[in-house]
């Protein structure tokens, strides 16, 4: 199994979006980070234990890769190539204060 996959291609197969040419466009146009970086280039590799963050549908992805996937199969088997650190997905940060 290879240690890298191109983006555009991650993001089809992981079924963040639709088409592979949305991927693509997503990508080229600096839509999306990797660790921090914005991406330009369709092409650009992710590995497993990179976060990806993107905008879709108007709220904000942060998205730890944990497989590389070898297709795009269904959407039960997307979910399990990453883990989703998005605000939304993990509920709002709380302090929990107990001291005096």
């Amino acid at each position: 199994m290879a240690d890298s996959l191109r983006l555009d291609k991650f993001l089809w197969f992981a079924r963040i979006v639709k088409t592979r040419s949305q991927a693509q466009d997503m990508a080229e146009h600096g839509r999306v980070r990797i660790a921090g970086r914005i991406a330009d280039r369709a092409h650009a590799p992710v590995r497993v234990g990179d976060v990806l963050s993107f905008a879709v549908r108007g709220e904000v992805r942060v998205l730890k890769i944990e497989v590389l996937p070898i297709r795009r199969g269904p959407a039960a088997e997307a979910r399990s190539l990453y883990v989703d650190l998005s605000e939304s997905a993990v509920g709002p940060l709380t302090s929990e204060g107990g001291g005096d």
